[in-house]
């Protein structure tokens, strides 16, 4: 992935998106293309048009952070689209401040004992191409469809555009597409170079004309927290919560932990998920 043209798509499709009247201007003119023109972001932003046309170029990494500001509030970036915006502009600059997981590095031994003793709710770790790297047995269940991949690890974003499973597997499989490719179009922001995404956005691109037409439109969010609706195989529909930790000792990783609210007939079906699991996992006797 090129991180120049990252930029200059990212910009130029926020620009598209952003009508005269919205920003508070007066039309100019019939317009060829929609959305705003690049001089009338350079005079949102207070910046002159050469200098935004540089910008939009590709070239950030000069940039200033009341620049960048700047920008955001001429293109009215969202919280993920601005944070994503500071991400292009760090990786396009002479090294990373971001540290980065090296590949092949083993997790330490503590964080799967951590999840293993939580024992009521679903919890994996994740990188940032979300891959599953380690699991405790409930989340094992909850992805059982994902983890029957023969491809290892388990990866939620192939499962959800090259498994037919998929479409029953989640309640908006529509959203689940939308989101999935959102946060691995921040991922590749934060990290332009990570050749196991660059692979994985190739493969999924020519597999799939969902990923395709979804990759192109440069949408990006945070995925801090909020609810994934499940209709598991084995026990039927789940609304869940998430909360999404970033682990500080596992640089690029991320910790989700999901929960069902008490007494729910969700919070039924995860003891009917535990119940299955511990039957799945339990040896056949003699």
């Amino acid at each position: 992935m090129d991180n120049r043209d990252e930029i200059r798509t990212f910009l130029s499709s926020r620009r598209a998106k952003i009508s005269p009247a919205q920003a508070g201007l007066p039309e100019r003119g019939r317009r060829k293309v929609p959305g705003l023109r690049r001089g009338e972001v350079a005079e949102l932003a207070g910046v002159s048009i050469e200098y935004y046309a540089q910008l939009e170029r590709g070239n950030l990494s000069g940039a200033s952070d009341s620049v960048l500001d700047a920008l955001a509030r001429a293109l009215q970036l969202d919280e993920a689209e601005r944070s994503h915006l500071y991400d292009l502009a760090r990786a396009g600059g002479p090294a990373t401040q971001r540290r980065r997981r090296s590949p092949g590095t083993a997790l330490r031994p503590s964080v799967q004992y951590m999840l293993d003793g939580m024992t009521e709710v679903p919890a994996y770790v994740r990188n940032g191409r979300l891959d599953i790297l380690v699991a405790n047995a409930l989340a094992r269940a909850l992805y059982a469809p994902a983890f029957d991949s023969p491809v290892k690890p388990a990866n939620t974003a192939r499962f959800n555009f090259l498994d037919p499973r998929a479409r029953d597997f989640w309640f908006d499989w529509d959203r689940a597409l939308d989101e999935t490719v959102a946060l691995l179009r921040t991922e590749a922001g934060r990290d332009p170079y990570d050749k196991g995404l660059s692979d994985l956005v190739g493969e999924l691109s020519t597999r799939s004309d969902a990923f395709r037409t979804r990759w192109a439109a440069h949408d990006v969010r945070l995925h801090s927290t909020g609810a994934k609706h499940f209709r598991h195989p084995v026990v039927g529909e789940l609304h869940l919560t998430y909360e999404s930790l970033e682990m500080p000792g596992e640089p690029g990783l991320t910790m989700l932990v999901f929960t069902a609210e008490p007494g729910s007939p969700s919070a039924d079906g995860l003891r009917m998920l535990a119940s299955w699991s511990a039957t799945q996992n339990s040896p056949t006797p003699r």
